[in-house]
């Protein structure tokens, strides 16, 4: 038996299918700053709150900070102030003016810490900062991937502190963020929303925000479905890429090419889907998500083998690169120790300027504990500064035939379009290619190493 909306959802239901809501984004990332120009553009008046000044100053300048959301897509919806006829987007610090919106979307990061297990540091200090604020009539959304349970067992006590109610007083979800960097064909607006509610009211309300500026949302029975939905989309894809990434190492032994057998097999019409190796897992998700079920998992005395042994496989790829540089210069009668090596791409993603994670870090990283003298090269990346786990401080260099000739070894980390594979390896004494990526290159083939 179902039952009638209340007349507090079906109210804010009303202000979201009217554009008449103010929607509130923290954190504006990767996720939350499409997020908002995409509930901008579609008619609401947003407030985007980030506690980084620099972000919010760019911003206010018109500025983008991220390379595949250009400036020019942002200028027409961003005010200084909170606009009165909507379509405006409003970047601050304020967190005071979480009081003026009538949904908040959390769109902050979950990293690991050093020993693998969920940091949700950045989700209970937004909670607490929207909980001292907090008002009845509101709808707060968790988008940030974390283990099942959370939105229900660490967000809803924070926010239910202050003595409102969830599903009575005010409206709690979880809305998994999808987004895929600089994916042409697919963006915020047109990916699939799933959404999850702490109660059947939640779920019909946090539907309603979305289903008005997303061409399709997928309402699910709880927040925990969602958030394990969210993961099982991760784990899957970390899951296969560690199979190639063990095939790799596998077929290099036996002599064979993994990327021709991959070719090979995707002939196949059903029953295979081809995943690709390289030199690691990056990006914000796949390298860290599947541990969050990892952990929670032993809450339940379960142990989840696949995904450890995934992420085993997948970490350990860095140190395969590097074996192979050295066995290379070995053969060529040259050591790691004192070699000059050239990285091209430190992103972790091809045409992207985002490094989170990236296994060139770590492959750049080993290179250097070994003695040799990197430098790097990545239109998308002009400096790499400090991250969560490394401080190079460096800058790129040109990829000119002078500079590339200088270097013993080439190692091609990220496969950037827009780079010439047929001059590197005119130009290179050795190249390790972790990607492919000169796959269509004939002449100087006997300096590529396939890593």
């Amino acid at each position: 038996m179902t039952t009638s909306p209340t007349a507090a959802a079906e109210k804010l239901r009303s202000a979201f299918a009217d554009r008449r809501a103010t929607v509130g984004i923290i954190g504006l990332g990767y996720v939350g700053l499409p997020l908002g120009a995409t509930f901008a553009e579609g008619g609401f008046d947003v407030i985007g709150f980030d506690v980084d000044a620099a972000k919010v100053d760019a911003l206010l300048r018109g500025e983008s900070y991220i390379r595949h959301i250009p400036a020019e897509r942002l200028q027409p919806v961003l005010r200084s102030r909170p606009g009165t006829d909507g379509r405006s987007f409003h970047p601050t610090a304020d967190f005071d003016l979480l009081a003026q919106c009538d949904a908040v979307l959390i769109c902050v990061p979950t990293p690991l810490t050093r020993n693998r297990e969920p940091d949700l540091s950045y989700v209970v200090d937004t909670a607490e900062a929207i909980a001292a604020r907090l008002r009845a009539g509101q709808l707060i959304v968790l988008e940030s991937t974390t283990y099942p349970g959370t939105t229900d067992e660490v967000v809803r006590p924070i926010l239910e502190a202050g003595g409102l109610v969830a599903g009575r007083d005010f409206f709690l979800a979880f809305s998994p963020e999808r987004e895929d960097p600089n994916n042409a064909q697919f963006s915020t607006r047109t990916i699939p929303k799933l959404v999850g509610g702490t109660s059947a009211d939640c779920g019909i309300v946090a539907a309603e925000l979305y289903d008005a500026v997303l061409e399709k949302v997928v309402p699910v029975s709880s927040a925990q479905v969602a958030e394990a939905a969210k993961l099982l989309e991760n784990i899957y894809r970390s899951v296969n890429i560690a199979l190639v990434n063990e095939l790799k190492v596998l077929f290099d032994r036996m002599g064979l090419d993994v990327w021709e057998v991959i070719a090979a097999a995707s002939t196949k019409p059903f029953g295979f889907t081809p995943f690709y190796p390289g030199p690691g897992l990056g990006g914000h998700c796949i390298p860290i998500d599947p541990f969050y079920l990892t952990w929670k998992a032993r809450q339940y005395d379960l142990t989840t083998r696949f995904i450890e042994l995934a992420g085993e496989v997948n970490h350990a790829m860095p140190a395969f690169v590097v074996q192979k540089l050295m066995d290379a210069l070995n053969d060529r009668r040259k050591s790691l120790n004192g070699a000059r090596v050239l990285l091209v791409g430190v992103s972790y993603k091809k045409d992207l300027d985002d490094t989170r994670e990236s296994p060139a870090l770590k492959v750049l990283d080993l290179i250097v504990r070994k003695g040799g003298e990197v430098a790097y090269h990545d239109p998308f990346v002009p400096v790499l500064g400090r991250s969560r786990k490394y401080d190079f401080q460096m800058r790129s260099v040109p990829l000119t035939a002078a500079e590339v000739s200088g270097y013993d070894a080439v190692v091609i980390t990220t496969d950037h379009s827009g780079i010439d594979y047929q001059a590197l390896v005119r130009d290179a004494a050795l190249v390790i290619d972790t990607r492919n990526a000169t796959a269509g290159v004939v002449a100087g083939r006997e300096k590529v190493v396939r890593a």
